[in-house]
C-alpha cells in the first residue's frame, strides 16, 4: 500500500520570534517581496523595520489586494521579478497566505501567519477565488513552505475569537484522520500534479500523520481552555504555545497527510445557508465535526466529550450559533448535495453516503446541540 506524508523544511515558533524572520530572508539572498493586508504590515511595522535591519535585508511590500485571483497573483509574481526578489514571505491570515504560496510555486517561501486561527501556513496547497469572491479552484505546489515563523508574542494580540476558530479547524483533525485511515482513502500529501510515469498518483495516509492527528485532540482537551484565558489577556503562556502549535502545525500535519473527511465536506455545503455566512471557517467546522459524529454514531461519550470541549471555549455547538435559527429538510438537502459532491472528502469516510442520511445527520446534530444546552443552562 502507498502511504504519503509531507512537511514544511523548517517549523519555529516562540516569543519575538519575528525579529529573526530577517535572518530565514538571508538564507535565499538579500530580499524578499512580502504580501501581507496593509493592516498587518502596520501592525507588526517595528517588527519589520527591526529584523531588516538586524539582518541586512529588504522587504518589497507587494500592496496584496486581500483576494487570491489568477490576476492577483500573476501581478504578485510580476513585482517579484520585476524587483529580482529572492524570497517570498507571506504574512497574516489565510488569504495572504494563500496568494503567497501561488506566487512562490513551492520555492523560497515563508510564511508568517499573524492569527491562529487555520491550519493552512504549513500546507503545499492554497485556494482560487474569483473577483467576486466566489471559489475557483485548488492549487497544489511541488512541496510546503520553506520555513514556517511563528511568532506567539504577535498571535496573542489578536482577538482570542481567531484563536479559539483555529481549535475548531483542529477540532475535526483528528476525526477526520481516523476515518480517512479506516477507509484507505487518498490524502493531500499524494502527489499534487497527478500521476507520473511509473507512480501511481493517490496515497493513504501514514500512522505518523494519525498519531499527530490525535495529539490534536488530546491537546484541545488538557489546554484549550487555558489557552484562551491566556488570549483573553494578550499573554503567552504554555497552554498558549501548545495550543498554536496544535492549530497551526499538528492540524496542518494532520489534515493534509491523515485526511480529511465529513467535516469539512459539511462545512463547504454549509455556504447556502446565508446566515452563517459571516462566521469564521474554524466556527463552521467546529459544529460540522458534531455531524459527522452523528452520521459515523459515534459513541455517547465521545460525542460528549467534543460538546464539552466546544461548550468550554465557546464554539457552535448549533445551528443557532452559527447563525441559522431555523433549517428546512430541504435546507438540510441543499446543504448535503454539497457536501456529498463525487470530489469531496466525505467520501473518505468508512462507509457509503447517501445524501438524504447526511441531511438528517445535519438536522439531528442541530438538536442535539439544543438539548446539550438546556441540560448545562447555556443561553
Amino acid at each position: 500500500m502507498r502511504k504519503a506524508l509531507i512537511l514544511p523544511t523548517k517549523y519555529v515558533q516562540g516569543e519575538n520570534e519575528l525579529l529573526n524572520l530577517g535572518y530565514f530572508v538571508q538564507t535565499f539572498g538579500k530580499s524578499a517581496l512580502l504580501i501581507a493586508n496593509p493592516e498587518d504590515v502596520k501592525r507588526v511595522k517595528p517588527q519589520l523595520d527591526a529584523t531588516a535591519k538586524k539582518f541586512n535585508i529588504t522587504f518589497i511590500e507587494g500592496g496584496f489586494n486581500g483576494e487570491v485571483t489568477r490576476a492577483e497573483t500573476k501581478r504578485l509574481q510580476a513585482v517579484a521579478k520585476e524587483n529580482h526578489t529572492d524570497a517570498i514571505v507571506g504574512l497574516g491570515g489565510g488569504k495572504a497566505i494563500d496568494a503567497s504560496k501561488v506566487v512562490a510555486e513551492g520555492e523560497h517561501l515563508i510564511i508568517v501567519p499573524t492569527i491562529a486561527a487555520t491550519d493552512a501556513p504549513t500546507s503545499h496547497s492554497a485556494v482560487l477565488y474569483h473577483e467576486d469572491g466566489s471559489f475557483d479552484d485548488y492549487a497544489y505546489f511541488k512541496q510546503s513552505p520553506s520555513v514556517v515563523l511563528v511568532d506567539t508574542t504577535v498571535i496573542a494580540k489578536a482577538p482570542t475569537r481567531f484563536l479559539v476558530a483555529g481549535m475548531g479547524d483542529a477540532l475535526s483533525t483528528y476525526f477526520e484522520a481516523r476515518a480517512t485511515h479506516n477507509s484507505y482513502s487518498r490524502v493531500n500529501a499524494s502527489l499534487p500534479m497527478g500521476s507520473r510515469e511509473g507512480l501511481t498518483p493517490n496515497a493513504s495516509g501514514t500512522y505518523a500523520a494519525l498519531a499527530i492527528a490525535k495529539l490534536c485532540w488530546t491537546h484541545l482537551q488538557e489546554d484549550g481552555l487555558k489557552a484562551k484565558i491566556a488570549a483573553d489577556s494578550n499573554l503567552v503562556t504554555e497552554a498558549l504555545n501548545k495550543i498554536v502549535e496544535t492549530n497551526i502545525l499538528l492540524s496542518g500535519l494532520g489534515f493534509e497527510s491523515g485526511g480529511l473527511a465529513a467535516a469539512h465536506a459539511i462545512h463547504n455545503g454549509m455556504t447556502v445557508l446565508p446566515g452563517a455566512h459571516g462566521y469564521l471557517h474554524g466556527e463552521k467546522v467546529a459544529f460540522a465535526t458534531i455531524v459527522q459524529l452523528v452520521l459515523e454514531d459515534a459513541n455517547k461519550e465521545e460525542l460528549e466529550a467534543v460538546m464539552d470541549f466546544s461548550a468550554s471555549v465557546g464554539l457552535p455547538l448549533t445551528l443557532a450559533d452559527l447563525g441559522v435559527e431555523t433549517i428546512s429538510f430541504d435546507e438540510a438537502m441543499a446543504v448535503a448535495e454539497i457536501a456529498c459532491i463525487p470530489e469531496e472528502s466525505i467520501h473518505s469516510m468508512p462507509f457509503p453516503i447517501v445524501v438524504e442520511e447526511v441531511a438528517n445527520a445535519l438536522i439531528v446534530a442541530d438538536k442535539i446541540g439544543q438539548n446539550y444546552k438546556e441540560r448545562h443552562d447555556l443561553a
